[in-house]
């Protein structure tokens, strides 16, 4: 797994950090969570576009 650093806007991150906590989840796999829904709705490209 790799570790990286965000920047949320805080109003942002209050209300994933309330999430988490509703859920009894960390704000890591609240992002991890967030990360995996966002991808699923941009299919991969299975063809790299020409430059």
């Amino acid at each position: 797994m790799t570790r990286t650093q965000i920047q949320f806007p805080d109003p942002l991150y209050q209300r994933l950090k309330g999430i988490a906590e509703r859920q009894d989840w960390s704000l890591s796999e609240v992002m991890r969570k967030a990360a995996e829904h966002f991808i699923s709705r941009f299919p991969e490209d299975p063809k790299p576009k020409a430059v």
